[in-house]
Order: C-alpha cells, then sequence, then structure tokens
C-alpha cells in the first residue's frame, strides 16, 4: 500500500460541499462567478489561488489552467464532499469534424502531461453515468454535443503540425490542457467525472484559426456556463 505524505481532506472551517457542481478551468469563464453566486445564493470560500463558491445544491471553483493546478483544486472539492463533477473548459479541434463553437465531450484521453501518471495504478473503471445525464442534457437544449477522445497537453506552445496529423489520423479529435488529469484523479478517487468543452480554435488548417479573443465567443461560453449551473440547480443531474 502507498502511503502519501500529503492527503486531501476537509479541515476545520471549511465548507462542506453539495455533491455537485462545476470545475471551470478558464479565468475568462470564472470571471462571471459573482455574478452567478448572487442568483444561486452560493457563499465564497477559500480555495488556494482559485475561487470557490458553494450552497445547498451547487458549487463552482475554477480557475485552474493546467493539469497539475486542476488536480489539486479537483482533490480538495472531492475532500469537501464533491462526488459528481463537470469539468468546464474550451479546447482546440484537431479533425474536421469539430468546428468552432462546437460543444465537445471528450469519452477518453491521450495524456502528454505530467500528472496523471502519477494516479495511474489505480484500475477503478471511470463512472460515466454523469456523462450521459450531460450528454442527454445538452441534446434537449438543442444542441449536437460531439464525442470523442482528446490529446491533453501541458505544452500548449509545442502543439506541432506533426503532433496535430498523427493524433487526428489515430482519431484523436481535440486538445486541452487539463481533461486527462481530471479523469485520472476522478477514477482514482471514485467520483463520477464528466466535461464540457466549447471549441475555441481550429488547428488543422495551415494558420491556426481561433475565436478565444472574440467577445461573441466568450460571451457564448458564459452562456453556456449559465446553463450547466441551471441544470445542477434543477436536479436533474442527481440520479433517481
Amino acid at each position: 500500500m502507498t502511503i502519501c505524505v500529503i492527503n486531501p481532506q476537509r479541515i476545520k472551517g471549511e465548507p462542506r460541499l453539495p455533491s455537485v457542481g462545476i470545475l471551470a478551468v478558464n479565468p475568462s469563464d470564472t470571471s462571471c462567478f459573482p455574478v452567478l453566486a448572487k442568483r444561486y445564493d452560493l457563499q465564497r470560500h477559500f480555495l488556494f489561488n482559485s475561487n470557490l463558491y458553494c450552497g445547498k445544491a451547487l458549487f463552482l471553483a475554477g480557475p485552474a489552467v493546467g493539469a497539475p493546478m486542476a488536480a489539486i483544486c479537483l482533490e480538495k472539492i472531492i475532500a469537501l464532499g464533491a462526488t459528481r463533477i463537470i469539468l468546464y473548459g474550451w479546447c482546440g479541434a484537431l479533425l474536421s469534424a469539430l468546428r468552432l463553437g462546437d460543444i465537445f465531450v471528450p469519452t477518453s484521453a491521450l495524456s502528454e502531461e505530467g500528472t496523471s501518471a502519477h494516479y495511474q495504478h489505480s484500475a477503478a473503471p471511470q463512472d460515466d453515468s454523469l456523462q450521459i445525464r450531460m450528454i442527454a442534457a445538452l441534446t434537449t437544449w438543442g444542441f449536437k454535443p460531439k464525442q470523442g477522445p482528446i490529446w491533453t497537453t501541458d505544452a500548449v506552445y509545442r502543439e506541432t503540425k506533426e503532433k496535430i496529423q498523427r493524433y487526428g489520423s489515430q482519431g484523436v479529435m481535440a486538445v486541452d490542457m487539463e481533461y486527462a488529469a481530471i479523469r485520472a484523479v476522478a477514477s482514482f478517487r471514485h467520483v463520477s467525472l464528466t466535461a464540457v468543452m466549447l471549441v475555441s480554435d481550429e488547428l488543422f488548417h495551415q494558420e491556426w484559426a481561433s475565436q478565444i479573443a472574440h467577445k461573441s465567443f466568450r460571451a457564448d461560453s458564459k452562456n453556456l456556463l449559465d446553463r450547466l449551473c441551471a441544470f445542477i440547480q434543477s436536479g436533474e443531474v442527481i440520479p433517481t
């Protein structure tokens, strides 16, 4: 049995989270947390150099850019009581089947980050129950979510054309910086996880095509985050 020196735990004075909530990785999205907190009566709490808001039915955590920080935040919110987590963020498209503004739900991950390997000795199966409910909800809202493998990397400036073509030819549809690690942590801790990602850029062209800086894209992203909050608040995400 492996004994770790530091273990995630709830200490005196820290909140007990509701079981369901959102870990949003991008600072642009988490800038609207105070508005959402007021709407859903959420109280702010400490979470490292991130943010944590929680109420009776919903918690919001983030930002947490990159695999190490995302894993640290996820470990802590699990220790505080989270068991069903929606990872919300953006991704880049590797294939033309995935376009700017599409919604992507990753189903597996190719890891090129350094965090998930520390959790790989867990043989726990992935709990897909939350993902099934999430896809059903997105479809009901009129979206057409795409599903498939994602490549997770620590080095956003080393997404080379060779790798994009090679991974794309293997059926890998998108790239991000957190999912592989978050999936590994969730499996290790026996919690249910899904990810919802908005496609922010296309990497399969000769030149990079991006909407990241566009106001309309960021507005769409915040609107989707708002819908995810309403979905959780409605109670539909809780299994019956």
